[in-house]
């Protein structure tokens, strides 16, 4: 740790910190976005081409917590090897992110680090002991559930609203043990609520949206949820998806902020972040009603009011947090405090959960 640490203050001597050219250009808030961490806590995978690839330039990234495929425990070790041996065929461009201090390395060398997360927990398959190898191939992060029942608990639109099972505990206990981010996103308010109560670490909502400011969306968390996450060490990422930001159709980068803002007036500045749900080129680039839109209409219930086109103007391009940190300097956060939300509050939490 003291290594890396030596590592990373001297390349902030050398001006290593700012490979993508943004140090020296715009505004302050230009130039203190080139400095700092930057994290998307729920960064969906598309194709890693080189127009994704060029999209992490220009997002500024230093982080990722990506998703990879949970349908069974086969189907989880395979995506975790396709992922490790991405990141083994570009070494100039990724870091496999198992604790912080390798957050810190990706931004001193110009790289993305890439944290490997689940959202769902089917892949265990009713056995805690498949979290093990799960993470001895770097994984450090799993949602309890999805939007439905599984065998640890109740997701967000299922009818009976259940809380956490006695496996669910179970699991919760074990991936406590081992260092892996218990991820509450998409469970329901009960499941929600046990995992905050259960978890002995700091568990984490990576991407969601405040339920006070959109009233109803199985998706969003109530204050209570917010304010009880932050009081246990917890974190609350805000998603950047159209639908889950207001009903409207033009929901604005205005909008988001001011999900961001609620989020800290409850839960406090250190205990808030930002994520998209979707790929950093954004979703625009690639997506059309026929491969987007109309398949979620089959597979999300009504209650989650998916509507086309689903991004926000601002948020889709690959520069969102960029656009973000403008926009909390115009609503007059403090410098300090922008860093914490671009990605030093999710640093912090990383150094407590992966114990380094």
């Amino acid at each position: 740790m003291a290594v890396e640490r030596r590592r990373f203050l001297k390349a902030i001597a050398a001006g290593a910190l700012f490979p993508r050219g943004v140090l020296g250009q715009g505004s302050s808030v230009d130039r203190l976005f080139g400095e700092a961490i930057v994290i998307d806590s729920l960064a969906v995978g598309h194709e890693w081409d080189e127009v994704e690839y060029e999209a992490v330039k220009r997002s500024g990234y230093t982080g990722i917590q990506t998703t990879l495929s949970s349908e069974s425990f086969e189907v989880a070790i395979r995506a975790l090897a396709e992922w490790n041996q991405r990141i083994r065929e570009n070494p100039g461009k990724l870091v496999h992110a198992t604790k912080a201090a390798h957050v810190e390395r990706a931004k001193s060398e110009g790289k993305m680090a890439v944290i490997f997360g689940f959202q769902n927990a089917t892949m265990l398959e009713g056995e805690v002991e498949n979290l093990d190898p799960l993470f001895e191939l770097g994984t450090r992060s799993i949602q309890l559930t999805y939007n439905a029942r599984n065998l640890l608990g109740d997701g967000c639109t299922e009818r009976t609203n259940a809380g956490l099972s006695d496996f669910g505990v179970g699991v919760v206990e074990r991936m406590n043990e081992l260092g892996i981010i218990v991820d509450l996103s998409h469970c329901g308010q009960r499941t929600s609520s046990d995992g905050i109560e259960v978890s002995r670490k700091p568990p984490a909502f990576t991407h969601t949206f405040c339920e006070a400011l959109y009233r109803g969306h199985p998706r969003a968390k109530t204050d209570e949820l917010i304010k009880a996450m932050s009081d246990r060490g917890g974190m609350t990422g805000i998603a950047a998806l159209g639908y889950f930001i207001g009903p409207s159709p033009d929901t604005s980068v205005e909008d988001y902020l001011n999900h961001v803002e609620h989020a800290v007036k409850v839960a406090g500045i250190d205990h808030v972040g930002l994520a998209t749900d979707f790929q950093i080129r954004g979703i625009k680039a690639w997506a059309t009603r026929e491969t987007w839109y109309e398949p979620r209409l089959k597979s999300f219930k009504p209650a989650y009011n998916v509507r086309w086109p689903p991004w926000i103007e601002g948020l889709d391009e690959p520069e969102r947090f960029l656009n973000v940190a403008r926009g909390l300097e115009r609503r007059r956060y403090s410098y300090e405090d922008i860093r914490k939300l671009l990605g030093g509050n999710w640093l912090r939490y990383f150094r407590e959960i992966f114990n380094g």
